[in-house]
């Protein structure tokens, strides 16, 4: 009877047997342990991430915990294990401490306490959908349940990412039906989770699949033949390589009713359409205080414009991004005006921010658009926080490190989950509201979702 549901109830999900999906894919046959533990060692590297190929006695990754003391580790069991599956539910805690002691000799390591322990057996499986439309329906209705997490893609744990992709899926997810519920947008546009989160499952997959065989492979030595076995160096080379997958920065989601055609990409070759907002130093106007542009986009649901100034003068109304602020203050056409309730504050569903070329020592904040000065809230207090200049004094010139055009300027539309769903000109009125007019829904036709 529920509106929407989401199912994030792991590898054996009922909500992902309900609506008819399975899990395709392998095992490899391979057991590993995985322990956090408390414990004495001469290993010097202990409070580094580190992975150890011995010759003779398996594998084993360190994963340095937080607090100082607890250390995570994913030992190789012995392959008596990983041939006999029956054998996994009778695996002992005593059995990973001595397989994590033989691969680490010569050093010593004395395990005080096992705070968490588990075994399990890599696997690499995907569902092929992540929600209850049928490929062939997807025109015809939207989806109302949905899965999330290891109900819809497993994998190794060894690149660190089955808590982080599931939560990005939930997050993807989230601001979506928040948007849906709260009668902003169309309900449609819950098909883009489907399509952009199995995109990058199956990049993690594959990923994994390599990353996996590669864990478990014996190190080469010169005198080998060609074989299974891995050169040290082509081992550590693909995981730098990965580290920006690794780290979820380099996800880059397709095109869609909410990532749009990179048609200007050389007005920023440092922001990149469908991926997440990279971040930099800047000065923000009112205070001089040194910060993160990224670091003032919140978990609030809110689109973010971030408007990078062309090189005239920020004071001057006809110049670019004045003409720009006329338009998004009092043109109907004008997303901002559109789509948020006239009971709300103006920022409660764009949040808008201005970067100048200008150093902060060049500009009065009594000269720059009121537009980037809103009044808020219950008193009409001003908002001081919307206007940012380049961190000179420090050589962090946001427009240079982003390849930011600057005789032109641009405007980076940026969604709730902060990948970047647009790059225009500031002068793309039409361009900008049709982008918006795409999914959501105007204020005069917005109905809630109790």
């Amino acid at each position: 009877h529920a509106k929407y549901v989401v199912g994030c109830d792991g590898a054996r999900s009922k909500v992902r047997e309900e609506i008819g999906l399975s899990l395709y894919g392998d095992s490899s046959n391979q057991i590993w342990g995985v322990m956090d533990i408390l414990a004495v060692t001469d290993f010097p590297d202990i409070r580094l991430k580190t992975a150890i190929h011995s010759a003779e006695e398996g594998n084993l990754l360190i994963i340095p915990r937080e607090g100082g003391y607890l250390v995570r580790i994913y030992v190789e069991l012995e392959k008596k294990y990983s041939n006999h599956r029956k054998l996994t539910p009778h695996i002992t805690v005593e059995k990973l401490i001595e397989a994590t002691q033989r691969v680490i000799r010569p050093f010593i390591l004395e395990v005080k306490e096992v705070v968490w322990w588990s075994v399990y057996e890599i696997g690499q499986r995907l569902c092929n959908k992540f929600d209850d439309v049928p490929p062939d329906e997807v025109r015809n209705g939207y989806p109302r349940v949905f899965i999330a997490g290891d109900a819809c893609h497993t994998h190794s744990p060894k690149a660190g990412q089955g808590m982080n992709v599931s939560m990005r899926d939930s997050f993807n997810l989230g601001w979506k039906l928040a948007a849906v519920i709260s009668g902003r947008s169309i309900p449609e546009l819950l098909h883009t989770y489907s399509s952009e989160r199995y995109g990058v499952a199956k990049e993690l997959i594959d990923f994994d699949r390599e990353w996996a065989k590669m864990f478990s492979a014996k190190p080469q030595s010169s005198e080998d033949e060609l074989g299974d076995n891995i050169d040290p160096r082509v081992f550590q080379q693909y995981f730098v390589k990965h580290g920006r997958f690794t780290a979820g920065t380099s996800i880059q989601y397709r095109q869609s009713v909410i990532s749009a055609k990179k048609v200007y990409k050389s007005l920023a070759k440092g922001i990149e359409i469908g991926k997440r907002f990279h971040s930099a130093p800047v000065i923000r106007l009112a205070d001089a205080r040194p910060i993160h542009l990224g670091h003032v986009a919140k978990a609030d649901g809110r689109w973010r414009l971030f408007i990078f100034s062309d090189d005239s003068d920020p004071t001057n109304i006809a110049s670019a991004i004045g003409r720009l602020c006329v338009f998004l203050g009092s043109n109907p056409a004008s997303p901002i005006l559109k789509y948020t309730p006239r009971s709300q504050d103006i920022d409660s569903v764009f949040d808008v921010r201005a970067i100048f070329q200008q150093g902060h020592r060049c500009l009065k904040l009594e000269n720059l658009p009121q537009f980037f000065q809103p009044r808020k809230g219950k008193y009409g207090l001003r908002d001081y926080e919307k206007m940012f200049c380049p961190d000179l004094r420090s050589g962090h010139d946001i427009f240079e490190s982003r390849g930011i055009a600057r005789n032109v300027g641009c405007i980076a539309v940026v969604r709730p989950d902060q990948h970047v769903a647009n790059l225009l000109p500031l002068g793309g009125y039409e361009e900008l509201a049709a982008f918006f007019d795409g999914f959501m829904i105007s204020v005069e036709r917005q109905v809630t979702l109790d």
